[in-house]
């Protein structure tokens, strides 16, 4: 049974003066929505995707924000040049893996009401500038 369920992205501390916003679409087809230029502090996104069980009863993810093969979807954000930026050398996208999304998470969402699935991911990297490429250690919760 295919079901809907909202997931929130919470980039802590992003790059100043750069655009991130999520995708939907992909290859050269894409729109980037909930554009927001970072002042440092924390940028929120929030998506809703569909859900049904795959062959192995794990949740498989679709839908126009969703990317990858069934097992390894995620969600991209697009950063600097990549999010319609043209005033910056950055041109970045970050993957948000879904793989850490359990039947038991999307349970939880049925007894809180109005709530979505939370990560939290670093908006630096290592060299400084926006967190790209597949974020790491990236596991949803459902905050109550």
């Amino acid at each position: 049974m295919e079901r809907e369920i909202k997931l929130r992205i919470i980039l802590e501390k992003p790059k100043p003066a750069t655009d991130f916003g999520i995708q939907e679409g992909s290859g050269h087809n894409y729109v980037t929505l909930q554009k927001q230029k970072s002042t440092g502090d924390d940028l929120t996104f929030e998506a809703t995707v569909r859900v049904k069980p795959s062959a192995d009863g794990s949740p498989v993810f679709l839908g126009a924000m969703t990317q990858g093969p069934p097992k390894e979807r995620f969600v991209y954000i697009d950063i600097g040049r990549a999010a319609g930026q043209l005033d910056t050398l950055w041109s970045r996208r970050l993957k948000i893996p879904l793989k850490s999304i359990t039947w038991e998470l999307i349970q939880q969402l049925e007894t809180t009401p109005q709530s979505a699935l939370e990560v939290r991911v670093p908006g630096v990297g290592k060299d400084g500038g926006p967190n790209c490429g597949g974020a790491k250690n990236v596991f949803f919760t459902c905050p109550q």
